[in-house]
């Protein structure tokens, strides 16, 4: 069995270390805010309802362009927003977090 020669080793490692990195600061960056209260805020749904509904009709006016697969795309983040607020809804509900952190 043959290794890889060394000069092909430390560019796989660079590479490597700079996903790793990436991925930590967007776990970073997409962590929930905190407010004032001392509580965080997790689900914002009067806020990622007016999203939906602007997806929506971002969708419509796509159709009516003749843009289908960019509709489709635009009904798609709609679909997945909402299962998102369905389930911040039941977690509301039976106080529970929906998301872990």
């Amino acid at each position: 069995m043959r290794h890889a020669p060394p000069r092909r080793t430390l560019p796989a490692l660079a590479a490597t270390t700079l996903l790793a990195g990436g991925l930590l600061l967007g776990q970073a960056a997409t962590a929930p805010t905190a407010r004032a209260d001392g509580r965080t805020v997790v689900c914002d749904v009067p806020g990622m309802r007016q999203e939906s509904h602007a997806l929506r009709a971002k969708a419509a006016r796509l159709d009516e362009l003749g843009a289908r697969t960019e509709a489709n795309g635009a009904r798609a983040e709609a679909d997945a927003l909402d299962r998102r607020i369905q389930s911040c809804v039941d977690a509301e509900e039976n106080n529970a977090r929906p998301f872990p952190r």
